[in-house]
Formats: C-alpha cells, structure tokens, sequence
C-alpha cells in the first residue's frame, strides 16, 4: 500500500480552491485538485457534509464514504445564511483561483455570491457548478441525484440482463464522471486565464455528463434508429466479450478482433472453430452469439480460471477473473501501481489514477475533522 507523504510539488501547487461542495460530484473534484497540489479548502454548513454520516462503516465517528471523497483538504465550518459568514466568504474568495459549489440554482444568487456578482468583484475567479440539471430549462434547478439521472439519461436502460428490468449500475457512475468533467473545466479555464486574464462559469450538470456516457448506444440509435436493449455482461455488438464461468472462477473475455479470437480458440483446444463460416468473423460471430456461448461454454467449463486466464494472456487475448472488491484491491498490480494510499492516523483510500512524471500526485493531509 502506497503511504507516501511527501510533499514535492504538485502540478497545480499555488492554485487556490475554495469548495463550498457537498456529497459526491464535487467533492470528487475537489479532491483531484488537491492530490495534484491544489490548496483546497472544504468549507461545510454548521450541519456538515451529509455524507459523514452515510454510513457504516464510520472511521473516528464519520462515514467512510465522506472520507472516499475529501482527502488534502483544509476544513472549516461557515454559516451562508448569516451575513458575517458570507463577508468570511469574500475575504477567503478574494485570494482564490477558484469556487467549487453544488448549491441548487437561485441559492448563492440570493446571498448575493452568484456568478454575475461574484465575477464583478473578482474577475480572475472560475466559479464551477456542478448540478444536476443545469439552471434553466424544463428539468433546470432541480436536484439531481445519481440513480435518478441514470433512469433519465437512458442508462438505466441499457444495463441489465435481457428479458430482465432496467439495473442501476452498482457504482455511482453518474456523480463520478461529472466530478471528472468539473476537473477538467476547471483545467481548462485556467489555461485560457492565462490568455485572457479571466476567470468564467464552469458548469457540469450530471444530466449532461450522464447522456455523454450513452456510448455506443447512443451513436448505434442515431446511426440506424433501433432502440438499444440490455443484454447483461454482452457486448452489443462484439462476441464474445461476455463473462463465461469455468471449473473454479468466472472469466470475462473481451475478444475484440479475428486474430484474438483464433488465439482463444487454439488455447481452449479447437483451432477450428475460428474457421468456422459462422463464427469467422465478427460480424458473424455477434450475429451467432447464442450457438458460440453455447461451444464455449462446454470448452471453457474444463478450464481452471486462473490458469486459463494466465494462458490467453500470454497469447494476447483480453481477459480477466471476476474479482470482488477486497481481491482488486489487494491484487498485486493494484500494489505495483501504487493505487492504494494510507496516512497516519488511520486513513485508508484509493490513490489518484493520473500519473505524472514530475509532479505526481501525494497524499498530504487525511479528510477534515469536525471542524
């Protein structure tokens, strides 16, 4: 497990976040920023951030969820709705690069901290909203939730067994890649800062960024006009890239073209079954899909899983065993990628996936503490 705590520079080291956020999205955000350097500081109402206590499990009294989301942050505790709270804001806004919030539309417009406002007094300041629908429209100013905006956004849909109902996706996928989008706004008006002199508006609304995950289902509708449907672990379209069990644990086969699945076929012991009319190429084979889950689940079931996946890797098949998240994490490449991190005191999380050669990540200060 990675426990460093070293404090070499980071690329974003002298950028200065004020995140007003709460829950995920943000959040999530704020915490990219802050592992690459970023002083960000994390001001939450008198009640708190509602996730820590979205729990158990609870570490020192607060949900480990909270604690996920709100590493190399600063804390303190401010009272919007209390005019001498709100001067706080300014001052602390007055040094900053940037404002991270997720207050519904018409919230900080009333305390006067809305955008229009705050970008007369501070022009240099990138306000980002994440929210959940945006601010205008028929759904804008609503609150926006993860699950919801995957029944919204069609995700919902395309996930799931086929025959079955629409599945939420067991992670919240929706709130994760808005936090990612928020980040990369950011980044990208400070670049333009640097020409113009000027901070702007930032917004991503989940609506959005759920929508612009539809892929291929979306360009597949677009394209031809047929409703995507569910068909559980299965590729739409490619075959087999499907989970397959075998003598001892389930296998997920991600063959994507002719020469990967003449490997698996070799490996498996029925070299001629790649040059089957039906199975030949893949058009064919995602047409067959039903006869050729059929042949390869009887090839596979004599497999030991491990070393079956061990064998196709050498030949380069993609596949890999279906873990369960204690297995992922205590893998040996999540190890050799550094991608578990752990501080003094206790803490405990996953480490940032951006890689940089001379400013990488570090991991400086737990979540905050009540404060």
């Amino acid at each position: 497990m990675n426990s460093d705590t070293t404090t070499t520079p980071g690329s974003l080291q002298g950028l200065r976040v004020i995140d007003l956020s709460r829950v995920l999205g943000g959040p999530y955000c704020g915490q990219i920023l802050a592992d690459h350097g970023a002083d960000v500081l994390k001001i939450e109402p008198p009640q708190g951030d509602e996730t820590r206590a979205w729990g158990p499990p609870f570490e020192n009294g607060v949900a480990s969820y909270y604690m996920g989301l709100n590493r190399n942050k600063r804390g303190m505790r401010l009272d919007l709705t209390v005019a001498s709270e709100r001067e706080r804001l300014l001052e602390l806004l007055a040094q900053a690069d940037v404002l991270l919030e997720n207050f519904k539309t018409g919230t900080l417009e009333k305390w006067g901290l809305g955008y229009e406002s705050l970008r007369l007094r501070f022009p240099r300041l990138i306000h980002c909203r994440v929210s959940g629908y945006g601010a205008d429209g028929p759904l804008g100013g609503l609150p926006g939730y993860d699950a919801a905006i995957q029944a919204l956004s069609g995700i919902m849909s395309v996930n799931g067994e086929a025959g079955a109902d629409p599945l939420r996706v067991g992670l919240p996928v929706v709130d994760m890649v808005t936090g990612l989008n928020a980040a990369i706004g950011v980044l990208m008006a400070l670049h333009e800062r640097e020409r113009s002199g000027l901070g702007q508006f930032v917004e991503a609304a989940l609506y959005d960024c759920g929508l612009s995950l539809l892929h291929p289902h979306a360009a597949n509708w677009l394209g031809d006009g047929r409703v995507p449907g569910r068909t559980g672990n299965a590729h739409p379209k490619i075959y087999p890239y499907d989970a397959f069990p075998t003598a001892t644990v389930a296998v997920f086969l991600a063959v994507g073209n002719d020469r990967q699945f003449q490997q698996l076929c070799t490996v498996l012991g029925d070299a001629d079954l790649a040059g089957q009319e039906a199975f030949s190429s893949a058009a064919g084979r995602s047409v067959h899909r039903a006869r050729l889950r059929e042949k390869l689940l009887a090839l596979m079931a004599r497999f030991d899983g491990l070393t079956l996946v061990e064998q196709l890797g050498e030949k380069g098949v993609p596949c890999a065993p279906i873990l369960d998240v204690p297995s992922a994490l205590q893998h040996p490449h999540t190890e050799h990628r550094n991608m578990t991190v752990s501080l003094p005191g206790g803490y405990r999380g996953v480490a940032s996936p951006i890689k940089l050669s001379r400013t990488p990540a570090s991991y400086r200060l737990p979540p905050p503490a009540r404060c």
